[in-house]
C-alpha cells in the first residue's frame, strides 16, 4: 500500500509543521490573547468589588444619617410636645383666671338682685299689710259699724299673717 509506505517519509514533515503550528498558536494565544483576557476579567472583578464596596459604604452612610435624622426628629417632637403642653397649661391657666373673674362678676350680681329681691319682698309685704290693715278698717266698719284705729287694724293683720 502506498499510503503507508509514504507515511515515513511524510512523517517527520507532518509533525514539523504540527510543532510549527502548535507552537505559533501557543504563542498568540496563550502569550497573546489569554493574560489580556485575564487582565479585563480581573480588572471587571476589582470593578465590581469596588462598586459593591463604595454601594455598602454609601449604604452605611445613609443608614447613619438616617438614624441622625431620626434622633433629631424624636427630639423636635419632644420639644414640640413640650411647647404645646406649656401653651396648654398658660391657656388653662389663663382661662381658670378669666372664669374666676367672671364668676366674681356674677356673685356680686347675684348677691346685689338678691338684696333687690329682699328689698321689693319686704317692700311688697310692707304694701299688703298697707292695704290689708286699710281693707281690714273698711270690712269692719261695713260689716260690724265699729270704728277700729289703724294701729288696732295693723296688730290685727300683723298677727293673721305671721299665722297663715
Amino acid at each position: 500500500m502506498p499510503q503507508i509506505d509514504q507515511l515515513a517519509e511524510t512523517f517527520s514533515s507532518q509533525a514539523f509543521w504540527l510543532l510549527v503550528f502548535f507552537g505559533i498558536s501557543f504563542f498568540v494565544v496563550g502569550r497573546g490573547m489569554v493574560p489580556k483576557v485575564s487582565g479585563t476579567m480581573e480588572r471587571r472583578s476589582k470593578q465590581i468589588a469596588d462598586d459593591i464596596a463604595a454601594a455598602q459604604a454609601a449604604r452605611d452612610q445613609a443608614d447613619q444619617e438616617e438614624e441622625a435624622w431620626r434622633v433629631r426628629e424624636n427630639e423636635n417632637r419632644e420639644k414640640a410636645r413640650g411647647i404645646v403642653n406649656a401653651a396648654k397649661a398658660d391657656a388653662a391657666a389663663k382661662s381658670e383666671k378669666t372664669i374666676a373673674a367672671a364668676q366674681k362678676r356674677l356673685d356680686k350680681k347675684l348677691d346685689e338682685a338678691e338684696i333687690r329681691i329682699g328689698e321689693a319682698r319686704n317692700a311688697a309685704l310692707a304694701e299688703i299689710e298697707a292695704v290689708a290693715t286699710e281693707a281690714a278698717q273698711d270690712i269692719v266698719q261695713r260689716v260690724a259699724g265699729i270704728k277700729v284705729t289703724k294701729p288696732t287694724a295693723a296688730k290685727a293683720v300683723k298677727e293673721t299673717l305671721a299665722h297663715g
